[in-house]
């Protein structure tokens, strides 16, 4: 059963619940959005009678803004209170207190931040709200002066933005100390015995120690070799102590030079928002995460590492850090992206005046050329900003 809302539905999923005949629950934003005769819609009252009747029904929400309708209507299936554990971050960290005994974090409210000094021993750390979205208010900090451009800017911040609190609350913020090591994202389902089951993973490249930004996520056959194993093991012990079965996740992690991995956060029922790394999967290895969640298909790994090789396939989130206010921008020249691109193999334009992004370019590189990546990470992208 698939709950489909706002900000952005792809071509991709909507093709998939389409073919699969997959029942999606009928609200006034799922058919603006899909605008499509033959989805096979549950009535919301349908969907709740449906999900009593099959207590082992799957779910899956392309975005946290059905968070909401299933915490008010879905309690019996016990999915409010997983989503609970991992959406608020400080619940999150006590799941798994006793793995991590010497890590420290600590809970304080946004009305708190401006008159809170941390102690020398403290930095680095990072603040995050307690439940968040997109990367919106989070700060790396590493001394001092960047505590106060951090007080400052989160004092003047709305981080409601067009997300429900469900997605992100701007209320209550989590402090924890700075994780080293290599961040990866991961999609991934628990299956109907809790055993995991990897779809992709991705690295996260940042241009800085400071950098918090999504730029650019890539995956690769070495991307997952390198680290299949150790990220089974872990999530295995994570759905384990949730209870989990039958439930899709995108986890962000990182793991340090001794190859242990520390936790970022667990995104409930669904894969990378705004259908980007479900759908990058797709493109680079040929199967469908939400199929193969939907019907508890698991990935020949073996197979794709044979088949893929020398390839690095890309996300490129394209926000506007150009400095140029989105009220003197007219567009952005894709034409002139693509060129610069070495196979680009989509690219979904969206309007800078409505969201906080150009669109989402998914992109297939040489490994060789892994520049053209980290080109693009530090790009103002100025050049391609059509100006007013």
């Amino acid at each position: 059963m698939f709950f489909l809302d706002k900000p952005y539905i792809s071509d991709i999923l909507i093709k998939t619940v389409k073919e699969n005949n997959y029942p999606v629950v009928r609200t006034t934003i799922a058919e603006e959005l899909i605008k499509e005769e033959k989805i096979n819609f549950l009535e919301p009252e349908e969907a709740v009678r449906f999900a009593k009747e099959n207590p082992h029904t799957r779910v899956y929400t392309n975005s946290e803004n059905s968070i909401a309708w299933i915490a008010e209507n879905l309690s019996f299936t016990g999915l409010p209170e997983k989503i609970n554990i991992f959406k608020d971050k400080i619940r999150f960290r006590e799941l798994i207190k006793d793995i991590y005994p010497d890590f420290v974090y600590k809970a304080i409210n946004i009305n708190d931040i401006a008159g809170y000094t941390p102690s020398e021993s403290d930095y680095p750390f990072v603040i995050k709200p307690a439940v968040g979205f997109f990367s919106l208010g989070v700060y790396i900090v590493h001394n001092k002066e960047q505590w106060k451009i951090a007080q400052k800017e989160l004092a003047y911040k709305n981080l409601q933005s067009f997300y429900p609190k469900e997605v992100i609350d701007g209320s209550m913020f989590i402090i924890e100390e700075y994780i080293e090591g290599e961040e990866y994202a991961v999609d991934c389902y628990f299956d109907e015995n809790g055993n995991v089951v990897i779809l992709d993973i991705l690295h996260h490249m940042f241009s800085s120690g400071t950098d918090t930004s999504d730029r650019v996520y890539y995956t690769s056959t070495k991307v997952i070799q390198q680290n299949i194993e150790n990220i089974t093991i872990f999530l295995s012990e994570l759905g384990k102590r949730a209870g989990l079965t039958q439930f899709p996740a995108h986890v962000e992690l990182r793991i340090g030079d001794n190859g242990k991995i520390a936790p970022i956060e667990v995104n409930p029922l669904r894969f990378g928002g705004w259908c980007t790394t479900a759908d990058l999967t797709l493109h680079a290895y040929g199967f469908n995460p939400y199929v193969y969640f939907m019907e508890n298909k698991k990935p020949d790994w073996e197979k794709i590492f044979r088949e893929k090789e020398g390839k690095l396939y890309s996300i490129i989130i394209l926000n506007n850090n150009s400095g140029i206010p989105e009220s003197k921008i007219k567009g952005f020249d894709i034409d002139l992206f693509k060129s610069d691109m070495e196979n680009l193999l989509e690219f979904r334009e969206l309007d800078i005046h409505k969201y906080p992004v150009f669109g989402f370019a998914f992109a297939e590189t040489s490994e060789n050329n892994k520049k053209e990546l980290t080109d693009i990470l530090i790009s103002d992208l100025k050049r391609y900003v059509i100006q007013k």
